[in-house]
């Protein structure tokens, strides 16, 4: 799963790799971004790309409250296609979740131990995501968005079965398009990252704590 990531590159960084044509928000460095946070996203409207936020917690058309979007932060890529939640943001509403890296914890003696993974090459990641805009009883527009989720790479599975799908550049512009809503296009693009071009470490127990938010969280423990 992906449970925690961090977003620190800057904006002109980000806008930059991920070919935004709009930056339609703002937003501070988040070393430990939990769910319920508003994200940075990018959305394609089938003319640009666009930087906005967008909750994390994904929150179906038929979802009464709320609530339900505590327990839908990933999507697996497996059942995307059929999952009465999921299959529709899939066909039609596919977006990118911007990240510098994430977190996931390892069991070790009945003891959780944190580890950052980020790329190797210091690029920021590309999550892919799905989003969708509901709309509450009362009429308010809420953002949503949930992280598809894969089975581990060999680096990924010494610390935990489960890990974000990061797709390479190459793969933005087909998962982006509104007009792409062939599965035998979309579901290849959902494997997991090269293992090579990523590096894991263990980072301090304190990021634990959503409260804890600093560049301090991806520095490496012994």
């Amino acid at each position: 799963m992906c449970g925690r990531f961090d977003i620190h590159s800057a904006i002109e960084i980000i806008a930059r790799f991920f070919d935004v044509d709009d930056v339609a928000c703002d937003f501070a460095a988040n070393y430990n971004v939990a769910p319920s946070q508003n994200i940075p996203i990018v959305v394609n409207t089938g003319k640009k790309n666009r930087l906005i936020l967008s909750r994390w917690g994904f929150l179906p058309s038929w979802a009464k409250e709320t609530r339900t979007a505590y327990s839908m932060i990933n999507a697996r890529a497996e059942t995307v296609d059929s999952n009465r939640s999921y299959k529709d943001a899939f066909l039609r509403s596919r977006c990118l979740v911007v990240a510098d890296g994430f977190y996931e914890w390892q069991m070790r003696d009945k003891v959780k131990i944190p580890y950052y993974i980020h790329l190797r090459s210091a690029a920021p990641m590309a999550f892919a995501g799905l989003y969708n805009v509901w709309t509450s009883p009362e009429g308010v527009e809420i953002g949503t968005a949930a992280i598809v989720t894969t089975g581990a790479n060999e680096l990924m599975a010494q610390i935990h079965d489960r890990m974000p799908v990061i797709l390479h550049r190459d793969d933005f512009s087909p998962w982006l398009n509104p007009e792409v809503h062939d599965k035998d296009v979309l579901k290849p693009l959902l494997k997991p990252f090269p293992p090579g071009e990523m590096e894991a470490y263990k980072v301090s127990p304190k990021m634990n704590s959503p409260r804890f938010n600093s560049p301090d969280n991806i520095k490496p423990t012994a």
